[in-house]
Parts: C-alpha cells; structure tokens; sequence
C-alpha cells in the first residue's frame, strides 16, 4: 500500500439521498453506487451546508461554512485568501486535477489545480477547449444536451422534461470526464505521485436527458411516485406553496400529453435514468481502479452538492431549497478497502465541511486552519460518537438545523410578514414523518423543541464565525496563519473560532 494515499472524490450534481438502490427506493438502478456503500461507509445523515451550487461547492472544497465564506449564490469572484483543499494537498506533494461540472468562482480552484477542465461551462472562462473541441469534431456541439433541450430553443433552455439524450454515453459530459480522469491519474500513478482528483458530474441535474441506455432502464408507467406528491401541503412555507402550485398551473411542458401528471412522470422518468448514467459514471471509475491495482491506495468518496425534490411535494426541482429534507440531506458514501469498516452505517450527523480535515487526517497531512469541519474519520473506522450537536444548510435568509430525529428551519419574521406577522417557521419529527408532510411549528406541545433548535442556530451562529479581529488579541506561530499587528490570522484574514473559544474560556464543538 502506498505511504500517501491517493483521493478520487466524485460529486453529483442535485441527488436525493433517498433515490438510491441500497436505500431502498422501488425503482431507481444503482449498481455501482449500491457497490460502492456495501464496500465503505455510508453516512446516513449528511448535510449540506448549501441547497445552491457553487456556495456547496465552496464549502465542499474549502471546508468552511457559507456564513464564513459569504458565497451565497452562483459563480461569484475568486475568493480573497481561502485556500482550497486541492492547494493544500497540492503543496503537500500530491498533484491535484479537477474535470467536470465546477461551478466555483472565478479561477478559484483552477489556480489550485494541477489539471483541470470545465465541460458545462459554469466556471470562469466556459467550457473546457478540449471538450468543445471533441464536441465539434464529432457534430455534437449542438446536440449535446445538458443546459437545453435544443429542439424546442429558448422554451427548452433548463427544462424539466425528459427525453432520452441525443448524444451517447461515450460523448456525454459525464463520459468525457471519467476518461480524462483516467488519463490524469494514470500519469500521477505512472510518475509515483499520489493525486487528489476531483470528477464532477453534472448529471441528476437537469436537462433530464440521460444517454439511450440508461432512459430504457425505466417503464414510465410504472413508476412510483414519492408518498408526498399529492397532498394539500398545509402549513407549509408561503413560498414553497406558491412553488408548488406553479409546477401544477403553469404551461411547461414540451411534450404530449401536456397535463402535470404526464408531465412528471417524464421529469421523473428522466431523474431517474440520470441517476443511473451518474451510477454507470462511478462504476467506471471503481473499474478502473481495481484493473489499474490502485484500489486499495486510493480513497473514493462519492456526493453531492444538494439534492432534489424528485416530485416530493409536488415540486418537479430544487427550489426553494430550504424547505425540505430532499434538498438539505445529500448521499455521502466513502471507501477505502482494508481501512474502513466496508458496509458500515454511521447515522451521525455529519456536513459537507468535513471532507477537508478528514482527507487530511487519512493522508497525514495537516489539518487546514481554515476550514470549519471535524475530522470524521473514527467513524470510517466503524467508531460511534457524536461529530456535532446539529447540522446547519444556509441561506442568506433561512436556516435549516438537523438535531436528532428533528429538522428546523429559521426565517425571518420579515420574509411572510403579510402572511404570518407574529413570525413563521417550520417543525418536523423525521422519526414519525420521513416525507415532511407535518409541520409541528405552531403545535403547542413543540413550543419546547422549537425553542431549543432556535437556541442551538444561535449558539452556533455565534460560536462558528469567524472574525478578522478579536481583542484582546491572541498571537500564535503557525505555517498557516500571519501575523499583522498583533492579530493574527489565517491566510483568508480571518481568526478560527476555537481561538474565539480560548479567549473566551469555553470549549466550542
């Protein structure tokens, strides 16, 4: 086995955690992915700190929560002094490679990259020259399908039908991308240089086109729809009702017959057969890595960056994020044969954060002072314990908090002052309610559980900040941190929170 082991960390792009085979879902076909949790560990509660792609991303990658990092919607200028973790295992010795659907700001891990390429066109620069190239040279440009359903022009641009793609497997993004991956990490192994490599794939997310292959795995009028899909969504969130009687009101579909019900089948029909190309993706990979003898030396994680609604509560996509389950909770699988405890599910909560320090933890690397997240890798091992008391998905606006077997969420009294002027939130026991179909807000015998979920988002507002300066000042010597006079700080000019703590003389976790 290799001294430093090898990273291949595999993000989806808006997958429900619970549209998985080995979670029990009655359709969907996920082989690999089901492979994948019977080989490693499965976290059964894992939050994202974001239901919006790129402030995910950025917390994916930099360890740091979106109230830190103040990415809060797409794309955005590079962020000012915030490693990434790619950068941090790149100066450690490894080389480092991003492909895929990146959707970060500007230049941010591009500069942190060895090898990179964006196939949709989401970061700084469009898409990646050599797959615009490939596209081209095979008559495809047109064809390939991921932003827009071409036939239909501007009415097919992120539509939520579904059709079958129009261009293969081999030609599609994900397809692409796990070959060029391929060929960065034979060169790394080929050199004897561990890699970090991240492969992003676009799919679940929309266009709902997956290849040929994949479309055919599903009899659409079999199909089940979630236990949630038709009900009268009372004392929901105004703006998820709002949402939800759109989906049923409006005129989006594209193909016959044109009525809601037919129209989600086929979104659905097309979710689910985007899963399974997602699926045929990480297969490949996994594949690869066995044929290559890399198997055992490289550590594989696989996520996403938020899921989706997949016709939960009548709503056919992601928004609005904040309300529910099927966005904020995410698959989270990790594998490393031999090291962790193959088959193993861990049911603490654990975020999105976490994969920094933990990476790092597993390859002897130091911890990054910048990121927020814990170092889960006990839990890997087949350990227990509590990782933290709540897990926390951000808005600008809103807060969602997972404690136990409940989930929370926080607006303002400002955001449904016309609705609800003495204040708005929202209440759900998952133990009893799975599908979120009950909201126990306003039920007087929650007042108790309300008021502790609102008093642990306020302790940990307060305790995870990170501020640019404290007084009194605490100096401290370290290769990650400066010092300008008499603050120090980390190289993104801000002071961790436990160094709050230890002024303070508490003990935050």
């Amino acid at each position: 086995m290799a001294d430093k082991p090898n990273v291949l960390f595999i993000l989806s792009d808006q997958h429900n955690a619970k549209v998985l085979g080995h979670k029990g879902h009655p359709d969907v076909k996920t082989p690999s992915l089901d492979r994948l949790a019977a080989e490693g560990v499965r976290f059964d509660n894992a939050i994202t700190q974001n239901p919006i792609c790129t402030p995910s991303r950025v917390s994916w990658l930099s360890g740091q929560y979106c109230h830190n990092h103040g990415y809060y919607g797409l794309s955005g200028p590079k962020p000012r002094g915030l490693p990434t973790i790619l950068g941090h295992f790149r100066r450690s010795g490894y080389r480092t490679g991003a492909v895929g659907k990146i959707h970060c700001p500007a230049y941010w891990v591009e500069d942190d990259c060895d090898w990179f390429h964006e196939t949709c066109g989401a970061s700084i620069g469009g898409r990646s020259k050599e797959y615009a190239t490939y596209l081209a040279e095979r008559g495809l440009t047109e064809l390939e399908d991921h932003g827009a359903l071409q036939e239909f022009g501007e009415r097919g641009r992120q539509t939520i039908e579904g059709r079958p793609s129009k261009v293969s497997y081999e030609d599609s993004q994900e397809g692409w991308a796990v070959r060029q991956a391929m060929g960065f990490m034979e060169q790394c192994s080929g050199d004897g240089k561990p890699f970090f490599t991240h492969v992003s794939l676009p799919k679940p997310h929309q266009c709902y086109a997956p290849a040929q292959e994949f479309w055919d795995l599903y009899d659409q009028s079999a199909l089940t729809l979630p236990p949630n899909a038709d009900y009268d969504l009372e004392g929901k969130a105004p703006h998820m009702r709002r949402t939800a009687r759109g989906w049923r009101e409006r005129k989006w579909q594209l193909f016959e017959p044109k009525t809601f019900e037919a129209g989600r089948l086929r979104k659905l029909h097309g979710y689910l057969g985007n899963i399974s190309h997602v699926d045929h993706a990480v297969g490949e990979l996994l594949d690869w890595l066995k044929e290559r003898g890399l198997e055992r030396d490289t550590i594989v994680i696989y996520s996403s960056d938020h899921g989706d609604y997949a016709c939960e509560h009548g709503i056919m996509e992601k928004a609005p994020g904040i309300c529910a389950d099927a966005i904020t909770r995410i698959p989270m699988i990790w594998r490393w044969p031999e090291r962790f405890n193959a088959g193993h599910t861990a049911e603490e909560i654990v975020e999105t954060v976490d994969l920094v320090n933990t990476v790092c933890a597993l390859a002897g690397i130091e911890p990054m002072e910048t990121s927020d997240g814990k170092d889960i890798s006990h839990l890997l091992a087949g350990g227990a314990g509590e990782v933290r008391r709540i897990g926390v998905t951000e808005f600008a606006w809103s807060k969602s908090v997972r404690k136990g077997k409940y989930r929370y969420v926080y607006y303002p009294r400002e955001m449904f002052a016309d609705e609800y002027p003495d204040g708005f939130g929202e209440l759900y026991d998952l133990g009893a309610d799975p599908w979120e179909m009950k909201n126990l807000y306003f039920e007087p015998g929650y007042a108790d559980v309300v008021r502790e979920m609102k008093d642990e988002l306020t302790n940990w507002l307060v305790t995870t900040t990170r501020p640019a300066t404290l007084l009194p000042s605490r100096q401290y010597v370290s290769p990650q941190a400066v010092t300008r006079y008499r603050n120090t700080v980390n190289f993104d000019g801000r002071i961790h929170p436990d160094r709050v703590g230890e002024i303070a003389g508490g003990n935050y976790t």
